[in-house]
């Protein structure tokens, strides 16, 4: 778990069990960005199958408390990145911080979404990162958090959508 910007923290599925101690939850000043299909999401929602149920109002999300929980994969094209669930990690990662609390965006493995959501989040909130080209801004969040290693999807959804016309 590696701190990127003031509170805001970043890191992989293990680095889980410093915010959630699993009984009683997501600990107070803590809000939790889990930023993959599975477990968490498929947990959240209970199925069993290959992805969880199209028509189920949780589909994209699951809003617990002091926690977002993404159906996101790690997919190697950025249409399967929706932004509806870019969009609502970096409002609830604004809303927490501004509350106080500190945020935790995890993943699997800590390399590629929950990364690529907070550097999301740096563009849409700091001006260094707003300012810098994509390329310049990668280059500068991999000195704050050197595991940054984006999948195809999460880098062509962050390329795309770095300076939207």
């Amino acid at each position: 778990m590696i701190e990127v910007f003031p509170n805001l923290y970043v890191g992989s599925g293990t680095d889980l069990i410093h915010v959630d101690d699993g009984k009683k939850g997501v600990k107070d000043g803590w809000f939790v960005v889990s930023a993959a299909r599975d477990p968490w999401h498929r947990e959240a929602l209970g199925y069993t199958g290959r992805g969880a149920p199209k028509d189920h109002s949780e589909y994209l999300m699951a809003a617990r408390l002091r926690r977002l929980i993404l159906n996101l994969v790690d997919a190697a094209d950025p249409a399967y990145i929706r932004e509806e669930i870019m969009d609502a990690a970096t409002r609830s990662i604004s809303d927490a911080l501004d509350r106080g609390d500190k945020v935790l965006i995890h993943c699997n493995q800590g390399g590629s979404r929950a990364p690529g959501i907070a550097l999301m989040w740096l563009r849409k909130n700091h001006p260094d990162y707003a300012e810098a080209t994509f390329a310049e801004a990668v280059e500068g969040f991999t000195k704050a958090y050197p595991d940054f290693a984006p999948a195809a999807g999460i880098r062509g959804y962050l390329e795309q959508h770095w300076n939207p016309a």
